[in-house]
């Protein structure tokens, strides 16, 4: 084995395995829930729980709306997704239950 396949942990002062490292990096990274508590991921499909107004157009999207193939994004608040009328839509996770 190398040297490569083990990271020094300053806080153990003990060598770990990096798989093992990467592994609690991965576990601490926060993970999308919508408005239920439910865990999102990519490709969900989900509900809208209340009625919202689209910036920039005069269009509001209603209560029950599926959105379908939703996209995570690196804030774990908001989701990218798309709907027939509108384009690069990004909605808050507290607006939204898993279907």
């Amino acid at each position: 084995m190398s040297n490569d396949d083990y990271i020094y942990d300053e806080a153990t002062g003990e060598w770990r395995p990096a798989s093992e490292v990467a592994a609690a990096a991965e576990a601490a990274k926060p993970q999308a829930r919508d408005a239920s508590g439910n865990l999102l991921a990519d490709g969900d499909a989900v509900t809208l729980i209340k009625d919202l107004k689209v910036k920039g157009t005069s269009q509001t999207l209603k209560q029950g709306t599926v959105i379908r193939s939703i996209r995570l994004t690196d804030d774990p608040e908001l989701i990218d997704c798309r709907h027939d009328t509108i384009k690069g839509l990004v909605l808050r996770t507290e607006f939204v239950r898993k279907k």
